[in-house]
């Protein structure tokens, strides 16, 4: 057994595990933005954390061998996460967040608002993105889970959905 635990690529397996797992937890309570929508301050944040936990991932071990098994082991992962997902709802949710009406039959749902942490501005830019006017002709505006805002107007006729700069920061929902 201790010759397993002593074994580089095991390590490395380990480490990038754990590593995935703690940037899935970071991200749940920190919140995220949807990755069209980021600044130029959140990729930079993002490009500094991937080369920090880089070393983390292989350790000493800088082969292309070493790298390639952090990568599969990343892949096998994210797709384990994924099917875990699909086949348990309730689990999705939790790390995936759920969804926020923010409008509903033109009037604005400010309690969803402040959860969703979006400005009144904010839910403005996304209706006119969607080529309405204003939000009394909205019917009903829902931030989806992965932060982009679908707009239903022209009693429930006309549905669009854009890749909109209102970020969704999903911290505080679900059990982290």
């Amino acid at each position: 057994m201790q010759e397993l635990l002593d074994n580089n690529y095991v390590r490395i397996i380990g480490s990038t595990l754990a590593v995935y797992i703690f940037i899935i937890v970071a991200i749940r309570l920190f919140g995220k933005k949807e990755l069209a929508q980021l600044s130029v301050v959140d990729l930079v944040f993002i490009l500094l954390i991937s080369n920090s936990v880089q070393n983390a991932m292989v350790g000493p071990d800088a082969t292309l061998l070493g790298g390639l098994v952090a990568a599969t082991t990343l892949f096998l992962v994210n797709y384990l996460l994924k099917y875990i997902q699909y086949r348990f709802p309730r689990f999705g949710k939790v790390v995936e967040g759920d969804t926020i009406m923010l409008v509903y039959e033109g009037k604005m749902i400010e309690s969803h608002m402040k959860k969703a942490k979006i400005t009144e501005d904010e839910l403005m830019e996304a209706v006119r993105e969607h080529g309405v006017s204003s939000i009394e002709e909205v019917n009903l505006a829902i931030m989806e889970v992965d932060g982009a805002i679908s707009i239903l107007s022209g009693k429930f006729q006309k549905k669009t959905t854009n890749k909109s700069k209102v970020h969704k920061n999903i911290s505080k929902q679900g059990l982290f």
